[in-house]
């Protein structure tokens, strides 16, 4: 299993990025994916996910109107559009999936919100 993700990097706050992660090694199109984010000094946290076929997706509260995750089975690729980013907004993203009963991640990538 490999994850990898892109897109990150440095965005003034009202800002916008698209995250990608590129998923190889197992059936993508069968598994729900997931984006997590960790500040320096706090614990990883959900951000979204997003079902196998992409019909339901659930969200942090403090994400929810402005981030929306999506799919593409067909590239077995899920995304992250980031919207009216904040400066709380900054932390290192990662994919993530299970499969096997185990969890796999993404290296990740920073994205900061600063003027």
């Amino acid at each position: 299993v490999q994850l990898v993700e892109s897109g990150g990097g440095l965005v003034q706050p009202g800002g916008s990025l698209r995250l990608s992660c590129a998923a190889s090694g197992f059936t993508f199109s069968s598994y729900v994916m997931s984006w997590y984010r960790q500040a320096p000094g706090k614990e990883r946290e959900l951000v979204a996910s997003i079902s196998s076929g992409g019909g339901s997706t659930n969200y942090a509260d403090s994400v929810k109107g402005r981030f929306t995750i999506s799919r593409d089975n067909a590239k077995n690729a899920v995304y992250l559009q980031m919207n009216s980013l904040k400066p709380e907004d900054t932390a290192l993203y990662f994919c993530k999936v299970r499969w096997q009963w185990r969890n796999y991640w993404g290296q990740g990538t920073q994205v900061t919100v600063s003027s």
